[in-house]
């Protein structure tokens, strides 16, 4: 399959909180964005951020999905930052709110909202998630955070940086509970096993066993990083993909107090060669490093012309 043919459908964005940390000097507590939501200054640069994205989606006639900023609005999280229960379900349903004017503003044909969710833990340590606790614990967790983003009318929720098969399948129960699709993303390390040192293979094996979202994605690793974790089967199962800028390890991306923010052109030819391999692919954006200027040279290569 030549790169012109690969089903890619949906732009979408970049690596949201590197972006805002590195380029526009916005301190975000614990990695989350969604405190941005709640003053008039955070809003205008969380739209003007989503609406480079818009952008993209226009000049290539493509449809968008836009994800919510909700990566860390869940409880343990929001605890931290001093959101109670209430507080949370109303940033969740805020987050929803603002894309859902950008694309009633927006002269685009097709957007799709996502809710996003994030991992309890860390996600880049193997010990921040027990999967000792298993899928019922996950669903519990999750799921105050499931109902806020379904309520809010997405159309869908993503879990993204997720490194183990129990996490996936409690939230999975919650959105089918829900009512709204669900696709689960995992990270991998810069061997291409999961941080717990499963492969991605035996991980989605066990979470398609006791029930198969919607659709896998990849993200928060490097192309070649994903190249190494996917076998021909896993490889097929990937619908979306939002690589790092970085060949960096996690580790090392943690520790650094620069941005790594990779090579466009370098990033979008290694996203091309690796989609060879990935035909189901229809979502592309980024992850950590990644801002506009990397999607947008994912599309001058791989939209069709």
């Amino acid at each position: 399959m030549s790169a012109s043919t690969v089903p890619v459908r949906h732009v979408t964005d970049g690596g949201l909180e590197t972006d805002l940390i590195f380029h526009h000097g916005i301190d975000l507590p614990d990695f989350a964005a969604f405190v941005l939501l709640d003053d008039d200054d955070g809003r205008r640069t969380l739209r003007e951020y989503y609406l480079g994205y818009v952008e993209i989606a226009r000049i290539h006639d493509a449809a968008l999905r836009l994800e919510t900023a909700t990566w860390r609005a869940s409880a343990d999280w929001g605890a931290r930052l001093g959101y109670d229960a209430d507080a949370l379900r109303r940033i969740n349903v805020d987050a929803v709110r603002l894309l859902q004017q950008i694309a009633a503003e927006s002269d685009l044909a097709a957007v799709r909202i996502v809710g996003m969710l994030g991992p309890r833990g860390d996600g880049y340590r193997s010990g921040a998630w027990d999967p000792i606790t298993g899928p019922d614990d996950a669903y519990r967790y999750h799921r105050d955070q499931v109902r806020a983003l379904a309520d809010a009318g997405v159309d869908g929720i993503a879990a993204y940086t997720l490194t183990d098969a129990a996490e996936a399948r409690g939230i999975i129960r919650a959105a089918r509970e829900a009512g709204v699709d669900v696709e689960i993303s995992f990270t991998v390390e810069t061997d291409g096993l999961l941080a717990s040192g499963r492969t991605l293979a035996a991980t989605v094996a066990e979470v398609d066993a006791a029930e198969a979202p919607d659709g896998y994605f990849l993200n928060c690793a490097h192309p070649d990083h994903f190249d190494r974790a996917l076998d021909a089967e896993t490889a097929r199962r990937i619908i979306g993909i939002r690589p790092n800028a970085s060949r960096l390890s996690h580790a090392e991306l943690d520790e650094s107090e620069t941005l790594d923010d990779g090579d466009p052109v370098e990033l979008a030819e290694r996203v091309t060669a690796l989609l060879e391999r990935m035909p189901s692919v229809r979502v592309i954006g980024g992850c950590c490093g990644t801002d506009s200027r990397h999607v947008a040279a994912m599309w001058e290569r791989l939209a069709p012309q």
